[in-house]
């Protein structure tokens, strides 16, 4: 007999691993709330607090790139455009 392992949610943890951090509760009363092994809490709130600081260094830079990557593709598709409207008016005469 298998055991089909639960999949949660990103909210599910973060919202998890949010609980576990104000100590507010034990990790076991958490664990009886929420229905997860203990264990998993201690994992998803050292998660949490390993990338907490990504949220404002690392991401920024990437939305940078992206935005960046985005505006150099939209001149790209400008230039194709000119150069295939050319092409077609030089065809069609």
């Amino acid at each position: 007999m298998s055991k089909k392992r639960r999949q949660h949610s990103p909210e599910f943890k973060a919202k998890v691993a949010l609980a576990a951090i104000k100590n507010e509760e034990t990790t076991a009363e958490l664990a009886q709330r929420f229905g997860v092994h203990p264990n998993m809490i201690t994992t998803w709130k050292k998660a949490l607090l390993e990338g907490a600081g990504d949220i404002f260094g690392k991401n920024q830079n990437k939305r940078k790139q992206t935005d960046s990557k985005i505006d150099e593709l939209h001149r790209q598709i400008g230039e194709l455009k000119v150069e295939n409207d050319f092409l077609s008016r030089k065809l069609g005469s």
